[in-house]
């Protein structure tokens, strides 16, 4: 049988739990497939041509990136006559999403302070010293 390295990568039970983490988001790591992601979190399932007009892609690119995502098993698939439809393999991949959105508020809230902080302080944003 002839098992891709990422796909032997994330079944190998004998990998540390830290290894699979980190190639789980690998799976997440293109902005496409976070969209991907984000498009199937807002609906049960989306058909592939509706993937292709909400993104913008080529067809043989979106395939690429739901190649991906099916590899690190973050969406399945089902096939109806002509049609594919995608949809999250797991619901906890939205709640991920969710918690990264949260946690991206913080810390965009936290340097927006920052900032605001160093403008009434007259301290320099550009860090090169002055004040």
């Amino acid at each position: 049988m002839d098992v891709q390295p990422e796909t032997y990568k994330m079944a190998d039970f004998r990998a540390p739990l830290y290894e699979v983490k980190a190639n789980l988001f690998k799976g997440l790591a293109h902005p496409v497939r976070i969209r991907v992601l984000e498009l199937l979190s807002a609906a049960p399932e989306v058909s592939v041509s509706d993937l292709l007009s909400a993104t913008g892609l080529e067809a043989s690119h979106l395939s690429q990136h739901l190649s991906v995502l099916r590899r690190y098993h973050l969406v399945k698939s089902e096939r109806r006559g002509l049609q594919q439809f995608y949809m999250l393999a797991n619901p906890l991949v939205a709640e991920l999403l969710a918690v990264a959105r949260g946690l991206l508020e913080g810390v965009l809230h936290a340097t927006k302070e920052d900032l605001e902080y160093s403008a009434s302080a007259g301290h320099s944003v550009a860090g090169d010293g002055s004040k």
